[in-house]
């Protein structure tokens, strides 16, 4: 034991306290030959780094998200005293948390927002196609509020409602989980307001093909035609390289079926480029069916990923976009 403490304090020393370490964690456990194990050890962590990162990653938006909490919460304590005396209370939290999700959207995935000129001054059902999260929609919302001062409610799955601590965020960003009676009278109020018709099922289940997994709803249509709004179609680029997820196991698929709940795992988190590009509005029409509403809208969301996405989706390739400089066509 004196041999190795001496070893400690000669020779090159970051060999001679390696050794000191092996000795002293072989005095204490008893094992011989310790270092050969822990050389082991760190190897498998060093080949199984890689893939941790991808499964972690995908956390730092759930962090994002209490952290919005937290500020939502912070805010309100401040500013309880002004509220009987406010026009709008959450007016400075919404540009706070459209500030910090905007710059997120910025460094992380370089984030632009084209065809903005698109949606109309007044209402109007915005239609996107659902990634494997909706952070997406969250930097366009952001995005929009900072440039437009607008702002756009959204309609979120009913887990989202069950969600624990969500429920002021639910309340300060206007999320809403329909039915169609309240998306309506959310849009005759002259406000904008989005739907992934794909729902919870495309974000889970399509792939690097950008498959539109719409099945045969058309409620959203419906809601346009009582409302006599134009739909705004929405595509971002590259949604699907940022995060992924295993939806093409089999056993998950079915498991969600049956408890419509998104169990399967995601990963990613990647900093790929992001673009968010608005299509033409597709103007109210009062003899158009909703069927047919629904299939024109869907053609034309299709119009947008053939147009502005590569297939399949690259993560790679997606990466690699952050470093052009030439501006993509609109």
């Amino acid at each position: 034991m004196t041999g190795g403490n001496e070893s400690c304090t000669v020779g090159p020393t970051s060999m001679s306290y390696l050794t000191c370490l092996t000795y002293i964690l072989e005095e204490w456990t008893g094992v011989e030959h310790i270092g050969d194990y822990l050389s082991y050890a760190f190897y498998i962590l060093w080949l199984l780094f890689p893939l941790v990162v991808v499964f972690v990653l995908p956390g730092v938006i759930i962090i994002l998200f209490y952290v919005s909490i937290l500020l939502l919460h912070i805010y309100k304590r401040k500013n309880e005293l002004k509220e009987a005396y406010s026009h709008d209370f959450w007016a400075g939290a919404r540009e706070m948390l459209a500030t910090l999700w905007d710059g997120h959207g910025r460094i992380w995935h370089g984030y632009e927002l084209h065809g903005v000129e698109n949606i109309p001054p007044g209402p109007g059902l915005i239609v996107f196609y659902h990634g494997a999260t909706p952070v997406d929609y969250i930097y366009f919302s952001a995005r929009l509020h900072i440039t437009k001062k607008r702002s756009c409610t959204v309609v979120a799955d009913n887990f989202v409602f069950r969600l624990p601590g969500f429920k002021i965020l639910i309340d300060v960003m206007g999320i809403i989980h329909g039915p169609k009676e309240a998306c309506v009278r959310t849009l005759k109020k002259g406000c904008l307001l989005a739907i992934a018709p794909g729902g919870v099922r495309e974000a889970l289940f399509s792939d690097e093909m950008y498959t539109i997994l719409w099945s045969n709803r058309k409620g959203f249509a419906q809601v346009a035609i009582d409302a006599k709004v134009p739909i705004i179609p929405m595509f971002t680029q590259n949604v699907r390289e940022g995060f992924r997820t295993l939806g093409g196991i089999k056993i998950l698929r079915s498991l969600y079926e049956r408890i419509r709940l998104p169990v399967v795992p995601l990963y990613g988190g990647f900093p790929v480029k992001l673009r968010t590009f608005i299509g033409e509005p597709i103007p109210y029409e009062p003899n158009m069916t909703a069927e047919e509403l629904a299939e024109k809208t869907k053609a034309a969301v299709q119009v947008l990923i053939e147009k502005h996405q590569k297939i399949p989706g690259n993560i790679f390739r997606a990466l690699m976009e952050r470093f052009q400089t030439q501006k993509k066509e609109d």
